[in-house]
């Protein structure tokens, strides 16, 4: 009889523990268990790699040295400007358009969020971009102060490096898991083989791969909206730069971005131009080692309309031209000129490099180096044609 009783008693309480599993709603850890975002962890490490990079652009320091010595520079004086409000103007803007591109990106991860508010993201960016106020179009509390925001750039980038590994440990997996197919199993490399995928497991929990897209987009829309309260505190913009034509904040920098017509940014040889003085550098420093075929090749890079001038001024110097002293002056001319253009053209290399296809990914490009200044106004996109 006891026995009969206990044995009633526990189907009971299993019976009651089975309708309480059926009847009780998902919790939100549950929910947010099936919103990971796996494979796009690679995108997302590529976006907090480029936040982290802006946010050491807007140090102190940084804003420091472009105030009083990049925007001081002889080239940029000479071909670009000489006024510091529009060189500021375009550092500034081309901060906002890599923001913007950024926006866009957490916009699409915020659609699948659990929270309502992190949803609304691109809605509640727009509306505080466009503010001068930011307090009072801050209602989530995104803005975060200096010691949070020197965290979430830490976590950001600890998720960046975990990512990268993890990336890396795949390709050597997968790597592995081919030559395995095409050949006999070795003993020694079934084991490796295990061991990597024991190691890809573990990197997945702690990379962005298994995170939430709540988590991710609310570290990555944090950090968006204190990057546009720095650039709008450290690049003095006033409400009347926000709300000039009623453009808005995006459209008003775009608008400082866009080159004039008479520049080589707008005709689009800006990069040929920086491959050109690069070529006539090395020539200088190392004039013995150029031959006529080098001489032809750097000729026929030329415009048509320089070559013209250039032929007409040529014309009757072709005694003198071997003349050592004279070669001697031009020499010294040439370089003193290459002194302060040479600059404007790395970083034109250097920032068409840092903007192409690969470095628009992290993988498997995390372990190159960003630029520390701001490139614009040390471009040759400005100079005039």
């Amino acid at each position: 009889m006891p026995l009969e009783t206990w044995l009633i008693k526990v189907k009971k309480t299993i019976s009651q523990t089975f309708d309480s599993v059926r009847t009780t709603p998902p919790t939100k850890t549950s929910t947010i268990n099936k919103s990971r975002i796996r494979v796009l962890a690679f995108e997302v490490a590529g976006i907090m790699q480029k936040l982290t990079h802006m946010w050491r652009l807007l140090s102190d320091e940084n804003i420091a040295h472009l105030q009083h010595q990049s925007t001081c520079l002889e080239g940029v004086c000479k071909i670009v400007s000489s006024k510091d409000a529009f060189l500021l103007a375009l550092a500034r803007a081309e901060m906002v358009e890599n923001i913007r591109v950024l926006v866009k990106s957490v916009s699409h991860l915020s659609i699948r969020c659990e929270d309502s508010n992190l949803r609304r993201f691109e809605t509640a960016f727009e509306v505080f971009a466009n503010t001068h106020h930011e307090s009072d179009h801050d209602p989530y509390g995104w803005v975060l102060n200096s010691k949070d925001i020197q965290t979430a750039i830490k976590k950001m980038e600890r998720y960046v490096a975990a990512t990268a590994t993890l990336y890396n440990s795949q390709m050597d997996h997968q790597e592995l898991t081919n030559t395995i197919k095409q050949q006999k199993i070795l003993d020694h490399q079934q084991i490796n083989l295990h061991w990597q995928r024991q190691e890809v497991k573990y990197l997945k929990q702690k990379s962005l791969w298994n995170t939430s897209f709540d988590e991710v987009t609310s570290l990555l829309a944090t950090t968006i909206f204190t990057l546009v309260s720095r650039i709008k505190l450290v690049f003095g913009t006033k409400s009347s730069d926000i709300e000039e034509n009623y453009n808005g904040f995006f459209e008003t920098n775009s608008k400082t971005l866009k080159p004039a017509s008479n520049t080589l940014g707008y005709a689009g040889l800006s990069l040929h131009y920086a491959n050109l003085i690069i070529v006539m550098e090395k020539m200088i420093r190392s004039p013995k080692l150029v031959g006529v075929d080098a001489r032809d090749d750097l000729y026929s890079m030329l415009p048509n309309s320089i070559r013209s001038t250039l032929r007409g001024r040529l014309k009757g110097i072709g005694f003198t031209a071997s003349d050592p002293v004279l070669a001697g002056e031009w020499r010294n001319a040439l370089g003193m000129i290459l002194g302060w253009l040479s600059p404007l053209a790395h970083n034109m290399i250097k920032w068409q490099n840092e903007r192409s296809f690969e470095h628009q990914n992290l993988v498997p490009k995390t372990n190159n180096k960003i630029g520390k200044s701001f490139p614009f106004h040390m471009r040759l996109d400005a100079i005039g044609v």
